[in-house]
Protein backbone atom coordinates (compact mmCIF):
# COMPACT_ATOMS: atom_id res chain seq x y z
CA UNK A 1 0.00 0.00 0.00
CA UNK A 2 2.56 1.94 0.71
CA UNK A 3 4.50 1.40 -2.62
CA UNK A 4 1.61 2.46 -4.16
CA UNK A 5 0.81 5.87 -2.65
CA UNK A 6 4.90 6.10 -2.75
CA UNK A 7 4.40 5.51 -6.96
CA UNK A 8 1.33 7.64 -7.12
CA UNK A 9 2.58 10.72 -5.57
CA UNK A 10 5.79 10.50 -7.89
CA UNK A 11 3.40 10.33 -10.93
CA UNK A 12 1.23 13.04 -9.55
CA UNK A 13 4.75 15.62 -8.91
CA UNK A 14 6.30 14.23 -12.45
CA UNK A 15 2.68 15.40 -14.58
CA UNK A 16 2.53 19.04 -12.43
CA UNK A 17 6.47 19.38 -13.35
CA UNK A 18 5.78 19.06 -16.86
CA UNK A 19 2.57 21.10 -16.89
CA UNK A 20 4.20 23.80 -14.78
CA UNK A 21 7.57 23.57 -16.37
CA UNK A 22 6.99 24.69 -19.76
CA UNK A 23 9.45 23.34 -22.69
CA UNK A 24 10.46 26.16 -24.08
CA UNK A 25 12.33 27.40 -21.20
CA UNK A 26 14.46 24.50 -21.82
CA UNK A 27 15.51 25.38 -24.99
CA UNK A 28 18.39 28.17 -24.39
CA UNK A 29 22.21 26.79 -23.97
CA UNK A 30 24.84 26.48 -22.41
CA UNK A 31 22.46 25.28 -19.42
CA UNK A 32 19.92 23.37 -21.85
CA UNK A 33 20.97 23.21 -24.96
CA UNK A 34 21.33 18.89 -24.67
CA UNK A 35 17.77 18.74 -24.66
CA UNK A 36 17.61 19.59 -28.07
CA UNK A 37 18.80 16.43 -30.51
CA UNK A 38 20.71 18.85 -32.36
CA UNK A 39 22.03 22.47 -31.34
CA UNK A 40 21.84 23.42 -34.98
CA UNK A 41 18.73 24.14 -36.48
CA UNK A 42 16.80 23.49 -39.81
CA UNK A 43 17.86 27.49 -40.63
CA UNK A 44 21.36 26.65 -39.74
CA UNK A 45 21.14 28.43 -36.80
CA UNK A 46 23.32 27.51 -34.00
CA UNK A 47 20.58 27.64 -30.37
CA UNK A 48 23.37 29.61 -28.16
CA UNK A 49 22.07 32.63 -30.69
CA UNK A 50 18.36 31.78 -28.15
CA UNK A 51 20.27 33.39 -24.79
CA UNK A 52 22.89 34.76 -26.41
CA UNK A 53 21.16 37.43 -28.65
CA UNK A 54 24.01 40.07 -29.98
CA UNK A 55 25.81 39.24 -32.58
CA UNK A 56 30.15 39.63 -32.66
CA UNK A 57 32.59 38.08 -34.91
CA UNK A 58 33.90 33.85 -33.92
CA UNK A 59 36.77 32.82 -36.52
CA UNK A 60 37.53 28.62 -37.16
CA UNK A 61 40.98 27.80 -38.10
CA UNK A 62 40.92 23.74 -39.61
CA UNK A 63 43.76 21.99 -42.12
CA UNK A 64 42.26 22.26 -45.45
CA UNK A 65 42.84 18.13 -45.64
CA UNK A 66 43.93 15.39 -43.01
CA UNK A 67 44.46 11.87 -43.35
CA UNK A 68 42.51 9.41 -41.93
CA UNK A 69 42.64 8.24 -38.39
CA UNK A 70 44.86 11.38 -37.82
CA UNK A 71 45.01 13.82 -35.00
CA UNK A 72 44.43 17.30 -35.83
CA UNK A 73 43.01 20.92 -34.05
CA UNK A 74 40.52 22.87 -35.22
CA UNK A 75 41.23 26.11 -33.53
CA UNK A 76 38.25 28.69 -32.70
CA UNK A 77 38.77 32.22 -32.01
CA UNK A 78 36.69 34.41 -30.08
CA UNK A 79 38.22 38.14 -30.25
CA UNK A 80 36.88 41.02 -27.86
CA UNK A 81 38.20 44.04 -26.77
CA UNK A 82 41.34 43.78 -23.70
CA UNK A 83 40.02 44.74 -20.42
CA UNK A 84 36.21 44.83 -21.17
CA UNK A 85 34.40 43.65 -18.28
CA UNK A 86 30.54 43.03 -17.85
CA UNK A 87 27.70 42.87 -15.10
CA UNK A 88 27.79 40.12 -13.65
CA UNK A 89 24.43 38.68 -11.82
CA UNK A 90 24.55 40.49 -8.45
CA UNK A 91 25.84 43.72 -10.53
CA UNK A 92 29.09 44.03 -9.90
CA UNK A 93 31.64 44.26 -13.05
CA UNK A 94 33.04 40.89 -13.75
CA UNK A 95 35.76 39.86 -16.52
CA UNK A 96 33.79 38.24 -19.23
CA UNK A 97 33.54 34.67 -19.69
CA UNK A 98 33.92 32.40 -23.06
CA UNK A 99 32.40 29.26 -24.58
CA UNK A 100 32.53 27.59 -27.65
CA UNK A 101 30.64 24.38 -29.88
CA UNK A 102 32.23 22.55 -32.56
CA UNK A 103 30.10 20.69 -34.27
CA UNK A 104 32.08 18.04 -36.70
CA UNK A 105 31.04 15.73 -38.86
CA UNK A 106 29.89 12.31 -38.42
CA UNK A 107 32.48 9.61 -37.30
CA UNK A 108 34.64 12.65 -36.17
CA UNK A 109 34.99 12.93 -32.79
CA UNK A 110 37.51 14.17 -29.43
CA UNK A 111 40.57 12.56 -29.79
CA UNK A 112 41.81 10.65 -26.73
CA UNK A 113 43.90 12.18 -24.46
CA UNK A 114 46.71 9.60 -24.92
CA UNK A 115 47.16 10.91 -28.71
CA UNK A 116 47.83 14.00 -27.97
CA UNK A 117 50.58 15.98 -28.30
CA UNK A 118 52.62 18.05 -26.36
CA UNK A 119 51.66 21.05 -27.93
CA UNK A 120 48.03 19.92 -27.56
CA UNK A 121 48.63 19.16 -24.34
CA UNK A 122 50.13 22.66 -23.60
CA UNK A 123 47.24 24.87 -25.68
CA UNK A 124 44.76 22.44 -23.99
CA UNK A 125 45.82 23.64 -20.46
CA UNK A 126 42.68 24.59 -17.99
CA UNK A 127 39.98 23.52 -20.68
CA UNK A 128 37.51 21.33 -20.17
CA UNK A 129 36.38 19.39 -22.94
CA UNK A 130 32.18 17.59 -22.96
CA UNK A 131 30.48 15.73 -25.42
CA UNK A 132 27.42 17.11 -26.29
CA UNK A 133 25.61 13.52 -25.20
CA UNK A 134 26.67 9.87 -25.73
CA UNK A 135 24.80 9.60 -29.03
CA UNK A 136 26.47 12.47 -30.47
CA UNK A 137 30.17 12.62 -29.47
CA UNK A 138 31.16 14.49 -32.85
CA UNK A 139 29.51 17.30 -31.35
CA UNK A 140 32.35 19.17 -28.76
CA UNK A 141 31.30 22.08 -26.33
CA UNK A 142 33.71 24.32 -23.80
CA UNK A 143 33.28 26.70 -21.34
CA UNK A 144 32.44 29.01 -19.59
CA UNK A 145 36.04 29.88 -19.38
CA UNK A 146 38.40 32.86 -18.35
CA UNK A 147 38.04 35.05 -21.43
CA UNK A 148 41.11 36.71 -21.17
CA UNK A 149 43.16 33.56 -21.33
CA UNK A 150 41.03 31.70 -23.75
CA UNK A 151 40.40 33.42 -27.10
CA UNK A 152 41.86 31.07 -28.78
CA UNK A 153 40.46 27.73 -28.18
CA UNK A 154 42.22 24.17 -29.13
CA UNK A 155 39.78 21.11 -30.06
CA UNK A 156 41.81 18.19 -30.60
CA UNK A 157 39.89 16.04 -33.22
CA UNK A 158 40.54 12.71 -34.07
CA UNK A 159 39.83 11.88 -37.76
CA UNK A 160 37.51 8.80 -38.48
CA UNK A 161 38.90 5.84 -40.82
CA UNK A 162 36.96 4.48 -43.57
CA UNK A 163 38.86 0.97 -43.58
CA UNK A 164 37.72 0.62 -40.16
CA UNK A 165 34.26 2.41 -41.21
CA UNK A 166 31.90 1.45 -43.57
CA UNK A 167 29.62 4.60 -42.73
CA UNK A 168 32.52 6.92 -43.78
CA UNK A 169 34.09 7.78 -47.18
CA UNK A 170 36.87 9.92 -48.37
CA UNK A 171 36.26 13.16 -49.77
CA UNK A 172 34.91 17.18 -48.04
CA UNK A 173 33.12 17.36 -45.03
CA UNK A 174 31.05 20.50 -43.46
CA UNK A 175 32.27 21.75 -39.46
CA UNK A 176 29.57 24.10 -38.03
CA UNK A 177 31.73 26.20 -34.62
CA UNK A 178 29.90 28.37 -32.46
CA UNK A 179 31.82 30.80 -30.08
CA UNK A 180 30.29 32.98 -27.39
CA UNK A 181 31.61 35.96 -25.02
CA UNK A 182 29.97 37.26 -22.13
CA UNK A 183 26.62 36.63 -20.06
CA UNK A 184 23.31 36.00 -22.32
CA UNK A 185 20.39 38.00 -22.04
CA UNK A 186 17.82 35.34 -21.97
CA UNK A 187 17.84 32.70 -18.82
CA UNK A 188 16.78 29.15 -19.59
CA UNK A 189 13.07 30.16 -18.17
CA UNK A 190 12.82 32.53 -20.83
CA UNK A 191 12.57 35.38 -18.64
CA UNK A 192 15.47 38.36 -19.45
CA UNK A 193 18.88 38.18 -16.97
CA UNK A 194 19.91 41.26 -15.63
CA UNK A 195 22.39 42.05 -18.58
CA UNK A 196 20.00 42.61 -20.98
CA UNK A 197 17.70 46.12 -22.04
CA UNK A 198 14.25 46.78 -20.15
CA UNK A 199 11.55 48.29 -22.04
CA UNK A 200 8.21 49.63 -21.28
CA UNK A 201 5.48 47.44 -21.71
CA UNK A 202 3.09 50.20 -22.54
CA UNK A 203 2.94 53.95 -22.43
CA UNK A 204 2.65 55.91 -19.34
CA UNK A 205 4.17 58.05 -16.98
CA UNK A 206 6.33 57.19 -14.45
CA UNK A 207 4.84 57.62 -11.42
CA UNK A 208 7.20 56.58 -8.71
CA UNK A 209 10.75 54.49 -8.78
CA UNK A 210 10.83 52.14 -5.91
CA UNK A 211 13.70 49.55 -4.22
CA UNK A 212 13.30 46.00 -4.39
CA UNK A 213 14.82 43.06 -3.14
CA UNK A 214 18.34 42.40 -3.64
CA UNK A 215 18.82 45.67 -5.76
CA UNK A 216 16.33 45.53 -8.16
CA UNK A 217 14.27 48.65 -9.01
CA UNK A 218 10.36 48.62 -8.98
CA UNK A 219 9.40 51.62 -11.75
CA UNK A 220 5.33 52.02 -11.43
CA UNK A 221 3.74 53.80 -14.99
CA UNK A 222 0.23 55.28 -14.64
CA UNK A 223 -1.30 54.85 -18.58
CA UNK A 224 -3.82 57.43 -19.87
CA UNK A 225 -6.61 55.51 -19.13
CA UNK A 226 -5.35 55.20 -15.15
CA UNK A 227 -4.17 51.71 -15.47
CA UNK A 228 -0.66 51.11 -13.02
CA UNK A 229 1.73 49.25 -14.66
CA UNK A 230 4.80 48.10 -12.92
CA UNK A 231 8.29 47.31 -14.47
CA UNK A 232 11.14 45.14 -12.32
CA UNK A 233 14.52 45.95 -13.18
CA UNK A 234 16.64 44.11 -11.73
CA UNK A 235 20.40 45.27 -10.37
CA UNK A 236 22.75 46.26 -13.29
CA UNK A 237 21.03 48.10 -15.78
CA UNK A 238 21.69 51.90 -15.51
CA UNK A 239 18.17 53.37 -15.46
CA UNK A 240 17.57 55.97 -18.11
CA UNK A 241 14.33 57.82 -16.52
CA UNK A 242 13.08 59.44 -13.63
CA UNK A 243 9.94 60.28 -11.95
CA UNK A 244 7.68 62.50 -13.82
CA UNK A 245 8.86 61.45 -17.29
CA UNK A 246 6.86 59.89 -19.85
CA UNK A 247 7.57 57.25 -22.17
CA UNK A 248 6.01 55.69 -24.71
CA UNK A 249 5.76 51.41 -25.67
CA UNK A 250 8.62 49.53 -26.04
CA UNK A 251 10.99 52.80 -25.11
CA UNK A 252 14.09 51.89 -23.15
CA UNK A 253 14.15 52.12 -19.42
CA UNK A 254 17.78 51.04 -18.87
CA UNK A 255 21.00 51.28 -20.91
CA UNK A 256 22.12 48.13 -22.57
CA UNK A 257 24.71 46.86 -19.99
CA UNK A 258 25.66 43.54 -22.39
CA UNK A 259 29.67 43.76 -23.59
CA UNK A 260 29.77 40.17 -25.28
CA UNK A 261 27.94 38.39 -27.98
CA UNK A 262 27.67 35.44 -30.25
CA UNK A 263 29.04 34.41 -33.17
CA UNK A 264 29.00 31.27 -35.87
CA UNK A 265 30.91 30.36 -38.84
CA UNK A 266 30.89 26.99 -40.82
CA UNK A 267 34.60 25.55 -42.55
CA UNK A 268 35.19 22.54 -44.26
CA UNK A 269 38.05 20.01 -44.19
CA UNK A 270 38.90 16.97 -46.39
CA UNK A 271 39.20 13.76 -45.34
CA UNK A 272 42.09 12.90 -47.94
CA UNK A 273 42.75 9.31 -49.34
CA UNK A 274 46.84 8.38 -49.24
CA UNK A 275 45.64 7.30 -52.98
CA UNK A 276 44.76 10.55 -54.11
CA UNK A 277 47.83 11.88 -53.00
CA UNK A 278 49.81 8.75 -55.01
CA UNK A 279 47.75 9.30 -57.95
CA UNK A 280 48.01 13.48 -58.19
CA UNK A 281 51.94 12.66 -57.62
CA UNK A 282 52.09 10.31 -60.93
CA UNK A 283 49.76 12.89 -62.88
CA UNK A 284 52.79 15.43 -62.14
CA UNK A 285 55.83 12.84 -62.75
CA UNK A 286 53.55 11.77 -65.96
CA UNK A 287 52.83 15.46 -67.04
CA UNK A 288 57.07 16.23 -66.29
CA UNK A 289 58.12 13.32 -68.47
CA UNK A 290 55.83 14.32 -71.32
CA UNK A 291 57.08 17.77 -71.18
CA UNK A 292 60.67 16.37 -70.87
CA UNK A 293 60.04 13.90 -73.63
CA UNK A 294 58.43 16.51 -75.96
CA UNK A 295 61.50 19.11 -75.63
CA UNK A 296 63.82 16.18 -76.09
CA UNK A 297 62.13 15.18 -79.14
CA UNK A 298 61.87 18.78 -80.70
CA UNK A 299 65.94 19.12 -80.18
CA UNK A 300 66.29 15.62 -81.95
CA UNK A 301 63.96 16.97 -84.86
CA UNK A 302 66.13 20.23 -85.04
CA UNK A 303 69.47 18.67 -85.48
CA UNK A 304 68.20 16.35 -88.32
CA UNK A 305 66.43 19.73 -90.12
CA UNK A 306 69.96 21.45 -89.26
CA UNK A 307 71.95 18.16 -90.81
CA UNK A 308 69.74 18.29 -93.89
CA UNK A 309 70.37 21.89 -94.57
CA UNK A 310 66.47 22.84 -94.39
Amino acid sequence: MRRFINLLLSSIFLGLSLVIMPSASWAYPFWAQQNYENPREATGKIVCANCHLAKMTTQAEVPQSVAADSVFKAVVKIPYKNDTKEIGADGSDVPLQVGALVMLPDGFKLAPQERWTDSIKEETKGVYFTEYSEEKDNIILVGPLPGDQNREIVFPILSPNPATDSNIHFGKYSIHVGGNRGRGQVYPTGEKSNNAIFTATKPGTVTSIESGENGSRIINLQTEDGETITENIPIGPNLLIKEGDTVKAGAPLTNDPNKGGFGQIDTEVVLQSPFRIYGLLAFFLGVSLAQILLVLKKKQVEKVQAAEGI
